[in-house]
Parts: C-alpha cells; structure tokens; sequence
C-alpha cells in the first residue's frame, strides 16, 4: 500500500511538477465488476479529483494523464490495471503477485510487516479507570478499565512506553460519609463499606446535624492521611477501609487482565496542588467568600473552587497537583486521561487554569470522555443511591454463561463494550455478548480457534507457492480484507479508538468464513498456498484480538 501510495506521489510531483508531497487516499474499492469486462476494482481514490481543483483542470482529463503515467511507473514493478470511474474516480486492479506477497509478509515477519512508529521513542502515561477508595466497582468502572488497557496497548504496539496508572479519592467527602456510618468497633468488609457510603450520603442530604459532623470528620480525615496518623480507632478504621479497598481493586484488576504501574491516592497529590495554586493566587486563582477560586468566566467556562473556605483543597487542586507529579515521575511526552463525560466541563476548567502558567503541560495531555454503561431497559445507576450494578456481578454472570470459562467470559464483555465508539452512552446486553453467531468476541474468538485447528491439521513442509495458483475471488476478498489490517491499526492508533480494530476483525472474520465454505484446504492441489491464507488470518486475528486484550483460547 505504501508503495502504491508513494509511486503515486512521486508521478504526480513530476508530471504536474507539484513541489509538495499529495496527501493520497487509497481505500478498497466496491465490489464492482465494471462493465462486464474482467476487471475487478481492488482499490480506489478520488486523488484525481482533488488534483483538478488544485490545478483548474477537468477532473477526468487529469484522471486520464495520471492513468497513463501510472501505468509507466508501474511497469517495472508490478502489471497494475487501472480504469476511471466517473468524474473522475481511479479505481486500481493488483496482480495476483501482490496478494501472494501480502501473504509471505503476514506469514513470515508477521509483527515487523504490521508495525507502526508513531509512538516510537515516547513516553506516555495513560490514566484511567480511577475508581474512589471506599466505594465499589461498578459497571462503568469494568468499561473505562477494558477501554483504557486497549488504549494503552494500541500505543504500546506503536512504539510507545505505557505506564498506566490510577487516580482516586481516598479522602473527601465520599470517604468522610462512609466512616460516619460504618461500624468499625466490629471487623467490615468491602461489602460493609459500600452500604456505609449509601447510608452515610442520605445523612448528609437528609439531616443537618449529620451533616456537619461529616464535614468535620472531613477535616480530620485529610490530617490522618496527610500526616500518617495511627493513633485513634477513626484512623486505624481509615487505614484499614483504605488496604482493603486496594487490595478489592488488585484483585478485580487482575481478574481482568490490567495491571497499574501505580496508584495516585488523592491525598499524596494534594499537598502539591495547594502548593501550585497558592503560588499562583492572585495572577490565575482568586480569593473569593473565603474560598480560592478559577473564574472561568473571562475564558468562555465557568467559575470553579479550587481550594475550600475550610483551606482544604477541592478535587479541581488534586487534579493540578496529579498533573505535575505525573509528569515530574515520568517526565512525558503524552498524557491520555480517561474519565467519564460528566467531567468535560469540570477538566476544561483544571486545564485552562493549569494553562495560564504551564501551557506545555495542558499541550501534551488529552481528555478523553466516555457514556455511561447501561443494562436494557435500565435506568442511570448511581453508587450514591446504591442502585449501581457491581462490576463482579456483570463477570460472574457472563462466566455462568459461557460455562464458568473465564477466558471466553472476558473476550465476551471487552468485545461487547469495545465494540462501540468511546463517547456515548452503552447498552451492553449479556444475551448478546455470549452470542456464538452475531458480532460478538465469542465468534470472533472461535473463529481464530477454528483457524488454529486446521493448521494443526494441515501435513507437508512448507515450499514456495505455486507460480500455477491462480487466486480465486473468495481468495482475493480475504487477501484485500487481510492488507487493510496496517491500515486499520495505524488509524486506530491515531484515534485512540480500539472500535476500529473491532469492526475490521469481524468483517475479517465473516470474509474467512466464506473462504473456509466455498475454497477447500486439505487435500486440494494448492494446499500449502491456501495454508498460508488460514495462517495469516490466524495471525492478524491473534494480534487484533490481543489488542482489545483479549486471548484466543485453545479449544471452544
């Protein structure tokens, strides 16, 4: 493809005498026969006609000069047809040569014929799942967690130097209104804490005399934590609450396949955003009714509080003071935050204000939103109410289902919720996920199995392919459909949108079942050149899958 790509560029740099490098958009072609004849359109681009506006001419009179010079340039490479379609579309027709050398590369050096440099030599941090000590993993946390491994592992693939860490409130009002309500004179559980946050919410909303003293437990909370107090049952509960809530969080990250280079509790940034805010008071922050604020106003945002009347710092300092250390531990090059959509306002607010005195910063981190996670017919779920749903319900029900196979379970919930593009709302349905037939991890999953076993199956050394092969049109799709695969990638790198990878494996998948129908391998004359077909979609379906963090199993 890059070779087409740069033939293409350097004819119409010399035929059009262009000084500039041409953006060229190759894409495949429908599935047109065109006009009766044998051509079969394998690729196509509308670069002629972007060309005709650049240099005032008839799009299909350039179309037509650049088809002559094309065919020229690509004589001595390879016998390339190509016919215009029209006003002036280009439609390419490749030699079954190239499809056979497709195969070669994707058989032998699979992973260097696909790599991708554009994180080459960078160091990012990717930030995600962020869930509050003293809480429990809901749904929502099971999405942001899958998303952001796939994130990281599509700039890990291209080149770049992942540490994926981890942002959460372990003190705060949350964690305050949990301690008012939990019965720490008795051991508790995770279980204990999450209904003890539930409890201690409707207090602090329903009875001002609870209310007050959640505030004032709030106080002595942050003075536990920032000075590593152990000397009174409320800090020993505190402590306490806060290993067993890591330790929740080791153990569903591990049952998931994630694992963090760190962990940034909110109490060991805030000490450093106070410091940042206050050294920037009265230039960027302002005293405002005893509180230090951001007046977003003069920038198009709203007006947030950075540190309280009580002088303890609100989530928007954590927020700076995590960005600074962030980059003093790993000094990136990017950072990627992960966070669901309602903050987008709340960080545009954090970075504007972090913008007025460290630009560079704000420069290299990106904000990346997402929707809630719904069940059919479900309505918002909220940990504050309790009528979330737990992130270990959603496993243990999706493994019941496909036989207590926890393999297939994770490679059903990742595809289901990878599936769609980060920022809406999703509808994720168990029925579905589990699904053998439809667009699901599990087909996806047993069709690379089904690939492995025929190779298992499949005799005789490997040897040059046969110059009598004459590739079929099931052969072609599935070759077209495979080249596409470096493309797919780079594009889902650059939009950090690991749907992309889903939609093209499962169109993969369904092009190789059609191929498997229709193209016997065992036993057929061309055996060994069809082995190499099953094998490169065996590969490209194990690398995709890998990406979305999900491994082929076996056996099915």
């Amino acid at each position: 493809m890059e070779e087409i790509r740069s033939t293409i560029c350097e004819t119409i740099k010399r035929v059009f005498e262009i000084a500039d490098d041409f953006d060229i958009e190759l894409t495949p072609a429908p599935e047109l026969e065109g006009n009766g004849s044998d051509f079969r359109a394998d690729l196509a681009t509308n670069v002629a006609m972007r060309l005709a506006g650049k240099l005032h001419k008839n799009p299909r009179e350039v179309a037509e000069t650049l088809r002559t010079e094309l065919l020229n340039a690509f004589s001595d490479k390879m016998p390339v047809r190509i016919e215009i379609a029209g006003p002036g579309f280009m439609n390419f027709m490749l030699p079954d040569e190239y499809f056979k050398e497709v195969l070669a590369k994707f058989t032998t050096g699979f992973d260097k014929n696909i790599s991708c440099d554009e994180y080459s030599g960078k160091e990012v941090v990717t930030e995600f799942s962020d869930p509050n000590p003293f809480k429990v993993l809901h749904i929502g946390h099971l999405y942001t967690s899958i998303m952001g491994e796939s994130i990281s592992r599509l700039i890990e693939y291209a080149g770049g130097k992942v540490h994926r860490v981890n942002f959460g409130g372990d003190v705060g009002l949350h964690v305050a209104k949990t301690l008012y309500s939990l019965n720490f004179s008795k051991e508790f559980t995770i279980e204990d804490i999450a209904q003890a946050y539930v409890e201690g919410t409707r207090a602090y909303e329903e009875d001002e005399e609870a209310k007050n003293k959640i505030v004032a437990l709030n106080k002595q909370i942050y003075e536990i934590a920032e000075k590593d107090l152990h000397d009174s049952d409320l800090a020993n509960a505190y402590w306490k609450g806060r290993e067993l809530s890591y330790k929740y969080f080791d153990d569903f990250y591990d049952r998931i396949g994630v694992k963090f280079e760190r962990y940034y509790p909110e109490s060991t940034v805030a000490r450093k955003g106070l410091m940042t805010v206050r050294e920037h008071i009265p230039v960027v922050y302002q005293e405002s009714d005893g509180a230090i604020v951001f007046r977003g106003e003069d920038y198009g945002l709203h007006t947030r509080v950075f540190i309280n009347k009580e002088g303890l710092p609100t989530y928007e300092t954590k927020d700076v003071g995590l960005l600074f250390t962030k980059n003093d531990d790993y000094h990136f090059d990017e950072s990627v935050v992960i966070t669901g959509n309602d903050i987008v306002d709340y960080m545009k607010v954090v970075l504007r204000s972090i913008e007025q005195y460290a630009p560079e910063l704000v420069e290299k981190t990106q904000h990346i939103t997402h929707g809630n996670v719904r069940l059919p017919g479900n309505e918002k779920m909220s940990s504050r109410k309790g009528n979330f749903i737990k992130a270990v319900d959603i496993l243990n029900e999706v493994e019941q289902r496909v036989n207590s196979n926890s393999m297939l379970a994770l490679g059903a919930i990742k595809y289901s919720l990878l599936r769609y593009r980060i920022g809406g709302d999703i509808i994720f349905d168990i029925d579905e996920s589990v699904s053998m037939t439809g667009n699901s991890g599990l087909y996806l999953q047993y069709s690379a199995v089904r690939a492995n076993k025929i190779l298992s199956n499949l005799a005789g050394a490997e040897h040059e392919m046969n110059i009598n092969w004459k590739l079929n049109a099931y052969e072609i799709k599935i070759c077209k459909k495979l080249v596409q695969y470096g493309d797919v990638l780079r594009d889902a790198v650059r939009g950090k949108a690991p749907h992309i990878v889903c939609n093209y494996l499962f169109e993969l998948a369904q092009e190789f079942s059609r191929f498997y129908e229709e193209c016997k391998v065992a036993g057929d004359e061309f055996e060994q050149e069809r082995k190499k077909i099953v094998q490169s979609f065996a590969n490209v379906m194990t690398h995709g899958l890998n990406i979305l963090g999900i491994d082929v199993p076996e056996s099915m």
